[in-house]
Order: structure tokens, then C-alpha cells, then sequence
């Protein structure tokens, strides 16, 4: 009998939502093929059912996510640095599939990992810097103190697709808020990767939500949808910048835009302006948290 070539079996990716790994309700898949055309993966391609699913599915968590304490807030996201410590084979092999040299996928793992710590430190510790206790006229205490907004759609970058992800998502959630997240276009296997973490960690289902799907198609119910507060998005071109804005201005969010890095003929147009994802001075802070914390007023009697 002649010898047969074994066809491997590739992995379908799916979903994020709610703590769980559906599939699009859909039915549609998306392709990754490495540097030379060959298929990677198949992933789960997000409509806008799953969407609105995703947001649901954040509000619940939203609740659970807020009342904890900034102090278990901080162990959680500590023990997510730890899970994806663990991966850091998996996340590093899933950056370099599509052609990007082992080295610098190494690199990324590296600084995403780091990047989680340092918010987990920030988780509580941002209120006390941000709010403050202010000097009144009349016998009152008054305080500022610090809230979470809500529910914060987060739009990755193209390049840098793990570390990337994590930069948008992170100040979100280390102050209090659930988000729902759209992966790079180039590369969404490593947010895949990534989720699978998510679901080992303690993090309640929903606080975190990941789709793998067209920007171009999920930008118009993200930045419409009323359920949604906030959005934390690094676009590269004006165009999707103009209808993230056009979406936003009929509800008020809130929309706070990162440049990415432009790919092909944008990227002559706009070298040196995207951001550098790698460097923690300009991707980590209070600066990155601060627009996603509402600041409440107290008043008390001093006599009480």
C-alpha cells in the first residue's frame, strides 16, 4: 500500500464572551496564512449579534468587577501575569506564525507580561492619586473619589497584537471597568491565545471579552451602541477614526483614540506618528487610566 500524507489538523479559534468560547452566530470563520500563503488557523469571524452578545455579557461582569476591592482587583490581574507566564511558548510561537522573527516575538511576550504587572500594582493605587480630599467653607468633609465608568469597548492595533491588545485593555480593567475587545486584523491568533488564559484566571466571566472579526464591520455597532461608555481604540487611519466619531456623537461616550502604527501606503504618510507599544514611558501610567474613571464629589458634616 502506498504511504499517505497526513493533513493536519488546523485549530479553529473562537470567541471570547462571557467566560465561555462560542462560535459566531454566524457560522462565518476567518483564515490566517503565514509569510508564504500557507494556512495558520482558522478563527471565528464576530458579527454584530455577537457584539451586543459581548456587551450584555460585560455589563453582568461590570457589577461583579467593580464592587470587588482595588486590593483583589490587583491579585487578580497579578495572577493573569502569572497564566500568561506560563504560556509564554504558546503566545511568542502564535506572534511569529504570520512571519515576525522569533526574537522580537519573544520580546513582546516579555514586555506584555511586564505590562500587566505594572497595572496590576496600579489597581490600587490610582484612586488615591486621582482623588483627593479638598479644603471646603463650612463645617464639611469633602472628598473626591474614583469610579469606574462602565462598559469599554477596546479596539486593538494591527501591529503588536498581543502587546497591543493588552495596552488598551489593561487601564480598563485595572480600574474597575469590563470590556469588550476587538483583535488585530493582522494577527488575531495571539488575543485567541490570550483568552484561553483569561478563562484559567480569576477573573469573573465578562469582565474581559475578546472578538476576532472585521474592524470595519464592527466599528459602526460599537461606536452606535448605547450600552456601550467608553472606547479605547488604536486606529491608524482617518477614516476609521471619522466613523468612530460620527458613531459616538449621537450618544455621548466617550472615545479616547491611540494612534497605531499605518501599514502600506498610509504608512509613508504617517511614519513616526503611531505609537511605540514597546515603550513602557509612553504606553503605561496614570495618563492611560484616567479616562476611564469618573470622579464623584462627597459631602459629609464634620460634626457627624
Amino acid at each position: 500500500m502506498a504511504p499517505t500524507t497526513r493533513i493536519p489538523v488546523l485549530k479553529t479559534y473562537k470567541l471570547f464572551i462571557d467566560g465561555a468560547f462560542p462560535r459566531s452566530e454566524s457560522g462565518r470563520s476567518l483564515e490566517v496564512k503565514d509569510a508564504k500563503g500557507r494556512l495558520v488557523a482558522h478563527l471565528c469571524k464576530a458579527s454584530r449579534k455577537d457584539f451586543r452578545d459581548a456587551v450584555e455579557a460585560a455589563r453582568r461582569g461590570h457589577e461583579k468587577w467593580a464592587a470587588a476591592t482595588a486590593y483583589n482587583r490587583a491579585q487578580v490581574l497579578y495572577r493573569l501575569a502569572e497564566m500568561m507566564e506560563g504560556k509564554r511558548a504558546e503566545l511568542a510561537e502564535a506572534i511569529a506564525c504570520v512571519g515576525v522573527a522569533p526574537k522580537s516575538a519573544a520580546q513582546e511576550v516579555e514586555v506584555a507580561v511586564d505590562r500587566v504587572v505594572h497595572y496590576a500594582g496600579w489597581a490600587d493605587k490610582y484612586a488615591q492619586v486621582l482623588g483627593c480630599s479638598n479644603p471646603v467653607s463650612g463645617p464639611f468633609h469633602n472628598f473626591t473619589v474614583c469610579e469606574p465608568c462602565g462598559v469599554v469597548a477596546c479596539i486593538a492595533p494591527d501591529e503588536r497584537p498581543l502587546l497591543g491588545l493588552l495596552s488598551v485593555m489593561l487601564p480598563v480593567v485595572a480600574s474597575g471597568n469590563a470590556c469588550i475587545a476587538v483583535a488585530s486584523g493582522l494577527n488575531p491568533i495571539p488575543a485567541a491565545v490570550l483568552a484561553e488564559g483569561i478563562a484559567t484566571s480569576d477573573l469573573p466571566a465578562g469582565v474581559i471579552n475578546i472578538l476576532t472579526g472585521e474592524r470595519a464591520e464592527l466599528l459602526p455597532v460599537m461606536s452606535g451602541h448605547r450600552e456601550v461608555d467608553a472606547i479605547h481604540a488604536a486606529l491608524s487611519t482617518d477614516a476609521e477614526i471619522t466613523l468612530l466619531r460620527e458613531g459616538m456623537a449621537e450618544n455621548v461616550k466617550r472615545v479616547h483614540i491611540r494612534r497605531g502604527a499605518a501599514t502600506g501606503k498610509a504608512a509613508s504618510k504617517r511614519a513616526g506618528q503611531g505609537v511605540d507599544w514597546l515603550d513602557a514611558a509612553a504606553c503605561e501610567g496614570l495618563d492611560w487610566i484616567e479616562p476611564f474613571v469618573e470622579h464623584k464629589t462627597l459631602w459629609h458634616p464634620s460634626a457627624v
